[in-house]
């Protein structure tokens, strides 16, 4: 499994520090098998999928395979697309249900 994480990710991981342990077990867990625990967004977060790591704070990612079987990649248009292969997870967000949303 190929894993990124994006800039946004990071800075988030560094200022929700408390709860790195429990983001790292869910991240773990999503690259074990990323398609039992992604819910499938919609909208303007077509493609995307999001896992909660407590009630209201959630991780956002994008699993390649998923987005390509769905046509979603023709909508994302990530950079970086054609470089990745389809076991690529990739880490988008992390934080409260209505800060992720609103970027």
């Amino acid at each position: 499994m190929n894993v990124l994480f994006s800039v946004s990710f990071l800075k988030s991981l560094k200022k929700h520090s408390s709860l790195k342990e429990e983001i790292k077990r869910k991240v773990d867990k999503i690259i074990e098998n990323p398609i039992s625990l992604g819910e499938p967004l919609k909208g303007n977060f077509r493609g995307f999928c999001s896992t909660p790591v407590k009630k209201s704070f959630l991780i956002i990612f994008l699993y390649c395979n998923s987005c390509r079987k769905k046509g979603d990649d023709k909508i994302i248009l990530c950079s970086d697309c054609q470089d990745c292969s389809n076991d690529t997870i990739k880490f988008v967000e992390i934080g409260p249900h209505d800060k992720v949303y609103k970027k």
